[in-house]
């Protein structure tokens, strides 16, 4: 089920945190070399990020507040991913997310004259594949296994081991691995 959307308030702690990591993004994170992986690990990891081991974080992935963001063991945030971590987003081990895709845990309630910050955590499940350019909605859990095709929108939960597509994502069929031989 979609988590639902709480009213957030940015502290100037928060803000002046964010305002240092911007700075850092910058000056070494953005720059640094596609295969020093480890180099941005260690830079995430110092902003509070939980980071697994081999996980790969690209230089041009665009991270909001490292504190809200998880990456399982092998896990990618690919080039040019806006991950808008204002709430939580969690990516399970051997999760991909490609190039151009935006993960967004936050909006504004229309409904109230003062449009206030709402947001919600994103979980994307084990061995998921978020392929080029899909947006991700507050709230929405991707279960283990699910791949959603490009240029989708996923507004709503998607069943573990599912291939969804479409804006809104709505299922397509069931995703099936075969099996390889061993040589």
């Amino acid at each position: 089920m979609t988590v639902p959307l709480r009213v957030q308030h940015l502290s100037p702690a928060n803000k002046l945190a964010r305002a240092v990591w911007n700075l850092v993004w910058l000056l070494f994170y953005r720059p640094s070399p596609a295969p020093l992986h480890g180099w941005r690990r260690f830079l995430l990891r110092l902003f509070g990020a939980t980071i697994g081991p081999g996980a790969h974080p690209y230089p041009s992935a665009k991270i909001w507040a490292p504190w809200n963001l998880t990456m399982g063991a092998h896990s990618c945030l690919s080039h040019q991913v806006d991950c808008y971590c204002v709430d939580r987003i969690t990516l399970g081990a051997h999760t991909t997310v490609s190039q151009y895709s935006f993960l967004c845990t936050a909006s504004h309630d229309y409904t109230d004259p003062a449009m206030p910050l709402t947001t919600a955590p994103i979980t994307l499940g084990e061995r998921v594949w978020v392929t080029a350019d899909v947006f991700v909605a507050p709230g929405v859990t991707i279960g283990e296994g699910a791949v959603i095709t490009a240029r989708s929108s996923v507004f709503h939960d998607i069943a573990p081991w599912t291939v969804a597509a479409g804006n809104p994502a709505q299922p397509l069929k069931p995703r099936l691995l075969h099996a390889h031989p061993v040589r």
